[in-house]
């Protein structure tokens, strides 16, 4: 039986690969068959990361996504060095969480600039002409936040939203270059940010039971998110485009 996604010899860069979400969905790509390009801020993680990847996944490129000023030259450097890509993931993001009281604009910027302003950047530089193949996906990792209010959450949802807004515009504006965009909408997943909120309120508290009331399937592992990432970033799913792809546990559904 023919495997429906199969990325062989694909180029994809995997923003915020270092950790979490960003480094499942890596080393899934790598497994059917990808070049993945790993970016990130920590050298010593993307340099662990690329030793468990297949040879074929063997640079990586350091870099903070929120000096937006430098993603125009690390775009370059990375055609330069590996030739039009085909895919990209934007796994990059900030979750902390915060009373209003305490979103003053400098917060809100910090967080934005990494979700939101980093990610539209990223897709601006790689949608440039040369820099891709025909064909191209795009995916961005944002948040079941993003359809839902909670407290603390304002800035953090409100950035993801505006993720999912720019894609539904941006994949009207590039399907004329057959390049597809989409998201993916997780619910907590078993990452560092849920092992702070663990840390925070504990796992018998009242806060982590609401939590599991909502996701009735439970708390998702990254391999629920990066599965879902590497559908959407193959030619499997060449047909959907514009769409925000809620990966959470039923969380949605009620």
């Amino acid at each position: 039986m023919e495997n429906i996604i199969d990325l062989t010899g694909k180029k994809i860069i995997v923003v915020g690969a270092s950790s979490g979400i960003g480094r499942k969905t890596a080393m899934t790509l790598d497994s059917v068959g990808a070049i993945v390009i790993p970016v990130a801020r920590r050298e010593d993680k993307l340099a662990e990361l690329v030793k468990e990847l297949g040879k074929r996944s063997s640079k990586y490129y350091v870099s903070d996504i929120s000096e937006h000023d430098k993603i125009e030259a690390l775009v370059k450097k990375i055609i330069d060095d590996n030739g039009p890509i085909d895919g990209m993931v934007y796994a990059a993001g900030i979750g902390t969480s915060m009373a209003l009281m305490q979103c003053k604009p400098e917060k809100v910027k910090q967080m934005f600039d990494v979700n939101y302003f980093g990610f539209v950047e990223t897709v601006r530089q790689i949608c440039r002409k040369g820099r891709f193949n025909p064909g191209m996906r795009i995916v961005g990792v944002s948040s079941t936040a993003s359809l839902h209010g909670d407290k603390a959450k304002t800035i953090y949802s409100s950035s993801k939203a505006a993720m999912n807004s720019a894609i539904r515009c941006i994949a009207k504006e590039v399907a004329e270059k057959k390049i597809c965009i989409n998201a993916v909408a997780p619910a907590m997943t078993a990452t560092e940010m849920y092992n702070h909120f663990i840390e925070k309120f504990g796992e018998d508290s009242a806060s982590n039971e609401e939590l599991l009331k909502r996701q009735y399937l439970g708390i998702a592992h990254t391999e629920d998110i990066a599965n879902a990432i590497a559908f959407l970033i193959s030619p499997a799913a060449r047909f959907i485009t514009g769409i925000t792809l809620p990966v959470d546990g039923g969380t949605t559904s009620s």
